[in-house]
């Protein structure tokens, strides 16, 4: 199992002024730690969850590019893009841009959005979330018809209508940048993996419940003539392992998950200063991690 870490508060002491300092030290951090995976949270406001909407909140995009160019390895993503952000036709831009410049290591993390008041406040139209995941499966096949050099064309959908899907240049990675979607709905967001995913990402609610999101998903794929084993599974974990530092009761936790086929835990760290989170837990994890059977 490899470690993933997602920078998801960014309320550094210092202030904006600080924030690019700490971005870059964190993916330096990142890569000399041997974690695989790093990503950012795509929301306007900080969640409410999280502390409060008025707590600072980057960009996700820009925040990658960023992130792109002071690292080389480490692979990049948003955890999760919301699919009602951004029109479709410039989401698979940006996430190609995001390729290119990253050497092919970018991600496209998606899925239907939740966030009303960050929409609300910024004037961003919140369809009811049936339309939200009709817009998310145009929005993936609006992706790969960009991503196919060969299906250059028109796109007529229910919601979305291009006369052109032309990308150019094409992304590094091959046939195109991974798709993460998340989110464990049965109905509808673990059909979408089966039928358009590279990898899903679940939450560590419990080694059970993750279980039979899988078994749901694998019923998905046998339906959609998918071979199951194709995509890559991963888990965001916030624990209070993590929190506390305490890397015995983190390996506990998650020892559970290492037989189900999960590729990467993604740690997700409750603190403005990740770079220090990833040196001092992230890092150690790393080898736990690669130890488990």
């Amino acid at each position: 199992m490899r470690v993933g870490v997602h920078i998801n508060r960014f309320d550094h002491p210092g202030g904006g002024p600080a924030l690019g300092a700490e971005l870059a030290a964190a993916g330096a951090a990142a890569e000399a730690a041997g974690v695989s995976w790093l990503s950012v949270m795509d929301h306007y406001f900080q969640m409410e969850f999280n502390d409060r909407a008025e707590d600072p909140m980057l960009e996700a995009y820009t925040t990658l590019g960023y992130l792109a160019a002071h690292t080389s390895t480490v692979r990049l993503g948003a955890l999760v893009t919301g699919v009602t952000y951004r029109h479709p036709g410039l989401l698979a831009k940006i996430a190609t841009s995001l390729d290119v410049l990253s050497g092919g290591r970018a991600t496209l993390g998606i899925g239907a959005a939740w966030y009303d008041r960050e929409h609300e406040g910024l004037g961003v139209p919140f369809p009811p979330v049936a339309e939200r995941f009709e817009r998310l499966e145009e929005t993936l096949r609006i992706c790969l018809q960009m991503w196919d050099p060969e299906a250059n064309g028109p796109f007529e959908g229910e919601h979305y209508r291009l006369a052109e899907t032309l990308c150019v240049p094409a992304p590094v990675s091959a046939p195109h940048p991974e798709i993460m979607i998340g989110g464990g709905g049965e109905k509808k967001t673990l059909r979408l993996v089966a039928r358009y995913g590279d990898a899903c990402n679940l939450f560590t609610t419990s080694p059970e419940e993750v279980r039979h999101k899988l078994d749901v998903l694998r019923g998905h794929c046998d339906t959609e003539g998918r071979d199951y084993e194709e995509i890559r599974k991963t888990v965001l974990y916030m624990g209070e392992a993590a929190v506390e530092g305490d890397l015995d009761a983190f390996t506990r936790d998650i020892a559970g998950y290492s037989k189900l086929g999960i590729d990467t835990v993604i740690l997700a760290p409750r603190t403005g200063e990740p770079a220090a989170f990833i040196e001092n837990f992230a890092a150690p994890a790393v080898q736990r991690l690669a130890g488990l059977d």
